[in-house]
């Protein structure tokens, strides 16, 4: 009988794409998929919601159990923008904290652009950034409007 009939698994597996880091002002609204090196500048506790009706069973969780957002002011050397913080990543957006996105998407609220990073993204902590924040240059003050165009 065969011994080696498993296929391997890096074989299997589909090959990574290696990140490719873009600058704060090449965002543009509706994009997703952009990685990113930024330094946080400030942060903002926006919501802190508790949910749930307290009935204590452990055996089921309820989904909206706490829903912590913050609005985190990032940027690089080319510009800044407005990062919304979901739960955990609140804790990793610390003022002067140097971090990652990867995956992040830009969301738009109230006609302005906003940076997230959901489920399928991640934030990282990394070593100190060499570079200084262009903070006049700030994205998230640029206000959009969602024009339609008739087919003539």
């Amino acid at each position: 009988m065969a011994t080696n009939a498993q296929p391997s698994t890096a074989a299997s597996k589909p090959g990574l794409r290696k990140p490719v880091f873009v600058k704060v002002d090449s965002l543009k609204p509706g994009t997703n998929g952009h990685t990113l090196t930024v330094k946080v500048l400030e942060s903002n506790d926006v919501v802190v919601q508790k949910g749930g009706s307290g009935s204590g069973s452990a055996v089921v969780q309820n989904p909206r159990q706490n829903h912590r957002i913050a609005e985190c002011l990032v940027g690089d050397e080319t510009g800044a923008v407005l990062f919304t913080a979901r739960n955990d990543q609140v804790d990793l957006m610390k003022p002067g904290a140097t971090v990652i996105l990867r995956n992040a998407k830009i969301d738009m609220f109230k006609g302005s652009m906003r940076l997230a990073v959901d489920k399928w993204g991640r934030v990282e902590v990394t070593e100190p950034g060499s570079f200084e924040v262009k903070e006049d240059n700030n994205l998230s003050l640029v206000e959009y409007e969602l024009v339609s165009v008739a087919d003539e």
